[in-house]
């Protein structure tokens, strides 16, 4: 596979190598940019990437809660402009409230609001504001208590990223810690047992590859593999991490403090995972003045 600029350029920004680096990296992977991401980690020339950071889609992500169940929607638009107009805003809004009475994405979208159906909703909105829109996301939880903070509100329960935390005791005060703290901090899940086992096997493997190079010996390598793992678990799940209010804690023992179990969370932030197609702006012109 050609390595081009853009992909060279693409995995120096998800990693902070150097140029070459990444050339390399991608060269040895035949162009696959996670495995090249792997291979500079092995190399110790990268940090952990966050493959969700790559946000392209614009749009919302609004929060919504009835009782003891939350959801949180996300529709996305072509631009960031389109998040600031109001009738997009009204949209997204009416779609949340919408989703807290439905069981899946599926049945949220022929659920009907003012008398239409979401889909039908969306479709009249793309011919108004004129601009391509897609509801791609839906995710709910349900608890005791369920408590919800929006990143970079753009207007009331809607953002650039919505977390809904669910809990049996505690505070509402407490709950809203611990969603900005989701929010900030992006843990993979509630704790190790929930955990994709999947995403475990491919960092102990990353972990053992990192130990290799160094050349110390077998029984040295697994003691650091079992340290490293160890901090990885930490690092990964919500119970496990450092709590931003107050880092001497894990997540797990504030709540304890707090008199508060947390069963479950949920966060989405806008256009995480789609990848957008940026042309080279030189190209572009280039491509222009071509004809």
């Amino acid at each position: 596979m050609a390595i081009t600029a853009s992909m060279v350029k693409e995995l120096r920004e998800s990693t902070g190598a150097g140029m070459m680096d990444a050339k390399k990296a991608l060269t040895e992977t035949d162009g696959d940019m996670e495995a090249a991401v792997d291979w500079l980690r092995t190399k110790g020339l990268a940090k952990a990437a966050k493959k969700s950071g790559r946000t392209a889609a614009e749009g919302l992500v609004a929060v919504a809660v009835e009782g003891g169940r939350g959801v949180a929607i996300e529709l996305n638009s072509e631009t960031d402009f389109v998040a600031k107009n109001a009738d997009f805003q009204n949209l997204v809004s009416k779609i949340a409230k919408a989703g807290v009475k439905a069981s899946s994405l599926e049945e949220l979208k022929t659920t009907e609001v003012d008398g239409k159906p979401v889909d039908t909703l969306i479709t009249d909105a793309i011919a108004k504001i004129g601009e391509n829109m897609t509801l791609r996301r839906m995710a709910a939880i349900e608890g005791e208590k369920v408590v919800t903070y929006v990143h970079n509100a753009a207007a009331a329960d809607m953002g650039t990223i919505g977390v809904l935390v669910a809990l049996s005791g505690g505070d509402e005060a407490f709950g809203r810690q611990v969603a900005m703290h989701i929010a900030a901090a992006n843990p993979a899940a509630l704790g190790e047992a929930d955990l994709d086992p999947a995403i475990v096997e491919k960092e102990k493997q990353v972990q053992m590859d990192i130990a290799r190079e160094s050349g110390k010996p077998e029984q040295v390598i697994e003691k650091m593999i079992e340290g490293r793992m160890k901090k990885f678990m930490a690092e990964s799940t919500l119970l496990g991490q450092a709590f931003v209010v107050n880092p001497d804690l894990t997540v797990e023992a504030a709540a304890k403090e707090a008199g508060a179990t947390i069963t479950g969370f949920v966060r989405l932030a806008v256009g995480e995972g789609i990848e957008k197609v940026e042309e080279d702006f030189a190209a572009e012109v280039a491509k222009v003045a071509k004809g």
